[in-house]
C-alpha cells in the first residue's frame, strides 16, 4: 500500500500472514525495481533497472542492500522465508488455543476497557428478549470502530434464548486457498476468555469432505473475519460460547471461469455435508456470517477516488442492494449470477460465505437491518450491512 508516513513516501510492504513481522517502506525511485524480483529476471536486469531509476552508474552497493533487506525481512521466496513460514505454522499447529490477533489494535486488550468500548459500540438499545425465528445474522468484518452500527443492527437481535446454540461462524478467508474451507479445533480466545468449539461437528465435516478442508488452517491465526464475530457473541453471552468456525476460501474458479461453485467436486461435497448438518441440527444452530461487501477506490486498484454515498458509490450501492435482495430471497443462483458479472468488479469480500450459507440453509429468508458505506481511507470505500435471516 502507499506509505502513510508523510515524510517517508513510497510503497509500504508488510506480510499480512505475519510470517514476517517486518515492515518496509520502499522509496519511490526504487518501487519499479521490485518488478525484477519475479523469479525470471537476473541481477543484471535489476542493476539496469536501478541505473535507469536513479540516474547513477555505480549502483552495486544499492543493489546489494536492496536484495539483502528484502531477503532478511522474509519478502523473497528463499530459505529465510520458508523457515519463517514453517516456524509460524508449526507454532499455530501446536498451540492449544487460537489467541486474539487483533486485540490491542482493533479493540482493547484488557477486559474492562473492552467492556466499555463494546458498550459504546452496542449502544443503549436493549437486545431482543424472546425467540422470533432467527436462523442467522450477517454482520461486517470491517474494523468495528468503522462498522459498529451495522454490527449493532445484527447483534442486537440475539436475545438470551440464543445463548446455548452452536454459532456456525462463516468467515471470509482473505488468505486461504480458493475452493477450500479452513477448520480448526482450537477455541477462539479474547481478553474475556476462551470460547468452546463444537468438536463433533468439526470432525463430521472433516470426515465427510476431507479434500475440501484445510484442517488447523494457519489462516485462522491471523484472520479477523471470525475473531470479530466471537468478540460480539461473547459480549452478549459470556466467553464460553460454543462455535463452529469455518473460513470460506473464494470461489475464484467459478467467478472467472463460469459455472457454479459446486461444479468443483470438493466444494459440492462440503456444501452437501454442511447442508446435512443444518437440516439435522435445526434450531440448535445459529448461523453468523462475517462479511464485507464492495471494496472500491484507489486502495483496491480502481482509477477513481471513492467517496461514501457519492458519485460512483451511488451506483455501487444500487448493485449491492440487488445482491442483498437475492440473499434475502434465499436465491443462491441469482445471487451468484450477480457476483459473476464482470468477474465481481465490486470485489465483494464475503460472497463465498454468503453462497455457502444460502446453499446450506435454503429455507432462510433475509431482512436488511442496516446498510453502510465507509471511507476506510480518503480515496477508498468499503460497504457492509447488518442482516437477519429467518426460516
Amino acid at each position: 500500500m502507499p506509505s502513510p508516513v508523510e515524510d517517508r513516501p513510497g510503497l509500504l510492504i508488510r506480510d499480512t500472514l505475519r510470517y514476517s513481522d517486518a515492515v518496509l517502506i520502499i522509496p519511490p525511485q526504487l518501487v519499479e525495481c521490485l518488478a525484477c524480483f519475479d523469479g525470471e529476471q537476473t541481477q543484471l536486469d535489476l542493476r539496469a533497472a536501478l541505473v535507469k531509476s536513479t540516474g547513477e552508474l555505480q549502483v552495486g552497493d544499492l543493489e546489494k542492500q536492496l536484495i539483502e533487506i528484502l531477503a532478511q525481512s522474509g519478502f523473497l521466496h528463499d530459505e529465510t522465508f520458508l523457515a519463517m513460514k514453517e516456524q509460524r505454522e508449526r507454532e499455530f499447529a501446536q498451540a492449544s488455543v487460537r489467541t486474539p490477533s487483533h486485540a490491542g489494535s482493533a479493540y482493547p486488550d484488557a477486559p474492562a476497557p473492552l467492556r466499555e468500548t463494546m458498550n459504546q459500540w452496542m449502544g443503549e438499545e436493549t437486545p431482543a428478549t424472546q425467540s422470533d425465528g432467527l436462523v442467522g445474522i450477517a454482520a461486517p468484518h470491517v474494523s468495528p470502530s468503522g462498522g459498529y452500527e451495522s454490527y449493532r443492527a445484527a447483534y442486537r437481535l440475539l436475545g438470551p434464548n440464543y445463548k446455548h446454540r452452536t454459532f456456525v461462524i462463516l468467515g471470509t478467508s482473505h488468505y486461504g486457498m480458493p475452493e477450500r474451507f479452513g477448520l480448526t479445533r482450537k477455541p477462539y480466545a479474547t481478553p474475556w476468555g476462551e470460547s468452546r468449539v463444537n468438536l463433533g461437528l468439526v470432525e463430521e465435516l472433516a470426515q465427510s469432505a476431507p479434500d475440501a478442508i484445510a484442517m488447523e488452517d494457519y489462516c485462522h491465526a491471523v484472520e479477523h473475519s471470525i475473531e470479530f464475530q466471537v468478540l460480539f457473541l461473547q459480549s452478549l453471552f459470556g466467553p464460553e460460547i460454543r462455535i463452529l468456525p469455518i473460513l470460506c476460501g473464494s470461489y475464484a474458479r467459478s467467478i472467472y471461469r463460469g459455472g457454479k461453485p459446486e461444479d468443483t467436486e470438493n466444494v459440492a461435497r462440503f456444501l452437501g455435508a454442511l447442508g446435512e448438518i443444518a437440516a439435522r441440527e435445526g434450531d440448535r444452530l445459529l448461523w453468523v456470517l462475517g462479511i464485507d461487501m464492495a471494496h472500491m477506490g484507489r486502495r483496491y486498484g480502481d482509477q477513481f477516488v471513492a467517496l461514501a454515498d457519492e458519485n460512483e458509490m451511488l451506483a455501487v450501492g444500487g448493485r449491492d442492494r440487488l445482491r442483498m435482495d437475492r440473499m434475502a430471497a434465499g436465491d443462491a443462483n441469482g445471487f451468484w449470477e450477480l457476483v459473476q458479472e464482470n468477474h465481481d468488479d465490486l470485489k465483494w469480500c464475503g460472497s463465498s460465505p454468503v453462497y455457502t450459507f444460502l446453499k446450506a440453509v435454503p429455507k432462510a429468508r433475509g431482512t436488511l437491518e442496516r446498510y453502510e458505506q465507509w471511507n476506510i481511507d480518503p480515496q477508498s470505500v468499503v460497504s457492509f450491512a447488518g442482516m437477519s435471516f429467518r426460516a
